[in-house]
């Protein structure tokens, strides 16, 4: 039977700049995955946790949502701590974690040049997490990992208006939609190394989640 949400296709054509750099890096590193990231976790899922885009050393080499990068290693130790994941992180997808409760996306689900995608790109891909987020019955909080992630799921939702809802890192905010959406500082190297996010800040945005999804 075919699947209520198709992912993008593994060529897919909707972003010249974006499928430009999708080509030079096959050329330059042909054993990464080097094409659009597609979701990991159940579509039954509870939590939904929205990045930016994949990380050119972390999803685009290895197709798994955060995965083999920084931003990898706190996001999954923490989705452990919380029990929204089972098993051990190794920076692999065949490391066999399995995700409880949750899935992973990317607003924008190709790797773009320097990690920022451009205001095109965000509105070619929209229409994935449209249709992710329609195919999601359990659905009850989306989790932003930085502010564009959380104004995509704005759009994406088509809340208006949006400046109602402005990102702040800790905030829950119920949405008109009865869907709730937390904010976070994205779990990068550079915000840890600067203070900007520390684990314990991480750690309070998932106990805000835990208070709508309990174990």
């Amino acid at each position: 039977m075919a699947s209520p949400f198709e992912e993008p296709p593994l060529d897919c054509p909707r972003c010249p700049r974006l499928v430009a750099f999708r080509h030079e890096l096959q050329g330059r590193y042909p054993g990464w995955n080097n094409a659009p990231v597609r979701s990991f976790g159940a579509l039954d899922a509870g939590l939904l946790i929205v990045g930016l885009a994949p990380g050119m050393k972390g999803a685009n080499r290895t197709g798994r949502p955060f995965t083999g990068d920084y931003a990898g290693e706190l996001l999954y130790s923490s989705l452990i701590e919380f029990g929204f994941a089972e098993g051990t992180y190794r920076a692999d997808p065949n490391d066999g974690l399995h995700l409880v409760d949750a899935r992973i996306c990317n607003a924008v689900r190709c790797l773009p040049p320097e990690n920022k995608p451009l205001p095109v790109e965000f509105a070619a891909c929209r229409p994935f997490l449209q249709a992710e987020l329609s195919v999601m019955p359990n659905l009850k909080v989306l989790l932003a990992l930085g502010k564009g992630a959380h104004d995509q799921i704005l759009r994406a939702l088509t809340v208006r208006p949006a400046g109602s809802y402005p990102f702040i890192h800790g905030r829950l905010h119920k949405l008109p939609t009865g869907l709730h959406l937390a904010d976070s500082y994205h779990c990068s190297r550079y915000n840890t190394n600067t203070g900007r996010l520390t684990t314990e800040m991480f750690h309070d945005v998932f106990r805000t989640v835990r208070g709508v999804l309990p174990p």
